[in-house]
């Protein structure tokens, strides 16, 4: 399955809610937690969620546990490093505010 076709399986408007994990494409349209292709109002089916998995607060086995209906035909893209960029930022401000807040004792 391409992501072309992969995004088709939305789960909105009684369409199917597929999600892509490492390549594998899992069907979760009859899980309570992806009602409309909404998960938790943090992911969207129809995508390929294998970086968001490495997120996740849950396990590999829970995603195993719904149906692999197919592969996903394209490799992921190589990772941006975004989520490093945004941790390393985040420690930058925090820094530069305790270094204002020292300097303003």
């Amino acid at each position: 399955m391409t992501r072309e076709e992969l995004a088709t399986f939305d789960g909105r408007d009684g369409r199917r809610a597929c999600v892509a994990i490492n390549g594998t494409v899992y069907d979760f349209t009859d899980s309570e937690l992806w009602q409309e292709g909404n998960h938790q109002e943090l992911h969207r089916a129809g995508a390929d969620l294998t970086a968001e998995l490495m997120q996740a607060p849950h396990v590999r086995a829970v995603v195993e546990r719904f149906a692999a209906i197919d592969t996903l035909s394209e490799p992921e893209p190589a990772a941006s490093g975004g989520g490093k960029g945004v941790m390393i930022a985040a420690v930058v401000i925090l820094a530069a505010l305790l270094v204002i807040w020292l300097l303003a004792r």
